[in-house]
């Protein structure tokens, strides 16, 4: 046979070859606007702010989502959220809609001082001083402020909008719109995922419902809060199993604190000059941070046992509950436990309705390094596979950036058989910042309860432990290495890259409306108008169940 028959032939029989049937083993391609194929399909178990911002992204790249929800229906509980300079920059790259209507419900409190206050030697007058050394050979200078955070500076640094807060409710609400501008019937509530089968390589996912049904996805998020049911099955963890002492909860340690909270309308004297401060003392601190329209929250945080229960809360995924005692004034009790404290502390204590504080236990996990945060064409984000303590405020700024980050590389994936091995890629990208990040906020509780205490100084006997010096000797370090470090570091991360002008224009805005809204605020207390407290700080809606993601 010459060789020119041979050749013909082989053409023959490849032809051939390429018209046979797909077989059944072949994985399904994946379509994007350049490429041919069908929509990737996903299941997201949660709709917190994690999980609608992932559905908000995906539904963007072209993806069929659907979000299960545990809550019947959405309604306006829930207290507001911190948003750092680093989840703002991921928001915009995420949609400039979204991030142009956050701005517009947005407080900033980077703007303006914040930073560490002398619980006891705070003058109660709300002043306004600086936190240099000069107290030490003047016994006349303030030693009001302890340390400042160089919010700003580090924000600059990269050219991003400053850190602030917004209302949870407010921000779900746009996140829901958003996504309904897409997908009108992306979100099932009432409903929750209480468990799934993963198929193998390219077959998907069977999702297990709370009512019985399932769903088939080719993927399944886990992003439904700390007792996620999704975490329980991949970890193999009783959900919300307690231990008798309580010190465990579904495979979670308690951190040792428990924090009372609470919100009121309050002109302070530095109420437009400062954005967030917390009182340090003895084995204990107390968080005061403007939240817009006049309003503070503020957060006492106690090393305390579990179950030491005074106040109601809802968070978790419990029904809100009862106060302990009802006859309790809760106030008066965060009060004795700052006895001696400044009068700063108890002007805002003293302002709060009594049956807005609420109280949890905080538990906290250890970074997943050892055991992925997939299986196979399942995975875990936010406060599912990382929970943060609350003190550094990066719990839904990491749960913005998985969204980010899992998305741009599912919108990669070309098959389904390419889904499993690049959900194992999201968790090795993630893996070593989620880590750094959850250090650094339970150094933050651990740092300032166990190893802070009231600074020493030369000019009287308020602190005069080994923790007092040891706190007075971490001053420099935390003012001109560890600070700007750690800030800096947390806003590293900014796909947006540099904003320019824009954040500066971004705050000469709000400051209208700041004002404007905190007047109006102000001038409805002095008429005698009662300060209305939400129905829970810690709550979405009174559903039993629900679940809480950062």
């Amino acid at each position: 046979m010459s060789t020119s028959s041979s050749l013909r032939m082989a053409d023959t029989l490849s032809t051939a070859e390429d018209k046979k049937p797909t077989a059944k083993t072949d994985y399904d391609l994946l379509s994007l606007p350049a490429r041919d194929g069908r929509s990737l399909k996903v299941a997201i178990a949660g709709g917190g702010v994690g999980g609608l911002t992932t559905a908000l992204y995906m539904l963007k790249k072209g993806f069929d989502v659907t979000v299960y929800e545990k809550t019947a229906a959405f309604a306006r509980f829930g207290g507001p959220i911190q948003f750092a300079s680093n989840a703002l920059s991921v928001l915009k790259e995420v949609d400039e809609n979204l991030f142009d209507r956050v701005m517009e419900k947005f407080t900033f409190t980077g703007t303006r001082a914040c930073g560490i206050k002398d619980g006891l030697r705070a003058d109660g007058s709300f002043r306004m001083t600086n936190d240099s050394l000069d107290y030490l050979v003047n016994p006349d200078a303030p030693a009001d402020w302890f340390v400042k955070f160089p919010l700003r500076e580090c924000a600059d640094l990269f050219g991003l909008p400053y850190t602030g807060v917004i209302d949870r409710p407010d921000l779900q609400e746009i996140l829901i719109d958003e996504c309904r501008k897409l997908k009108p019937d992306f979100l099932q509530n009432g409903n929750p995922v209480t468990g799934y089968k993963s198929h193998g390589r390219g077959k998907g996912v069977t999702v297990n419902l709370e009512n019985g049904n399932t769903a088939d996805a080719d993927l399944l998020v886990g992003s439904d809060g700390i007792w996620s049911a999704v975490r329980a099955q991949m970890y193999g963890e009783d959900i919300k199993g307690t231990s008798k002492d309580l010190k465990t909860r579904q495979g979670c340690k308690y951190s040792g604190y428990t924090v009372f909270a609470g919100e009121t309308v309050l002109d302070t004297p530095d109420y437009y000059e400062t954005g967030y401060k917390v009182y340090i003392g003895p084995q204990r601190y107390f968080v005061t941070s403007d939240v817009g329209d006049g309003r503070i929250q503020w957060y006492a945080f106690f090393a305390i046992p579990p179950g030491s229960k005074k106040a109601p809360s809802g968070w978790g995924g419990s029904t809100r509950d009862a106060q302990d005692d009802p006859e309790e004034n809760l106030v008066e009790y965060v009060k004795s436990l700052h006895e001696g404290w400044s009068d700063e502390v108890m002007t805002v204590l003293d302002a709060t309705p009594p049956d807005s504080v609420e109280q949890r236990d905080l538990y906290d996990r250890p970074p997943e390094l050892l055991r992925s945060w997939a299986d196979g064409n399942v995975v875990l984000t936010g406060d599912a596979v990382h929970p943060m303590m609350p003190n550094l405020g990066q719990g839904g700024c990491q749960a913005i950036e998985d969204a980010f980050i899992l998305t741009e590389i599912l919108a990669n994936t070309k098959n389904t058989g390419q889904i499993e091995q690049n959900l194992q890629e999201f968790y090795k990208k993630r893996i070593f910042r989620v880590t750094i990040v959850q250090f650094l906020s339970r150094l933050a509780s651990d740092l300032i309860i166990n190893a802070f205490d009231t600074p020493w100084s030369p000019h009287d006997q308020k602190g005069q432990s080994w923790k007092s010096y040891l706190t007075f000797a971490w001053k420099p370090l935390l003012q001109y290495l560890i600070f700007p470090a750690q800030f800096a570091y947390l806003y590293s991360y900014y796909p947006s890259g540099n904003m320019e002008e824009l954040p500066a224009e971004l705050e000469k805005v709000w400051k209208t409306r700041h004002f404007e809204g905190a007047q109006k605020a102000f001038d409805e207390v002095a008429s005698g108008k009662q300060i209305e407290s939400g129905p829970s700080f810690f709550q979405k809606a009174e559903v039993e169940g629900e679940s809480v993601e950062a």
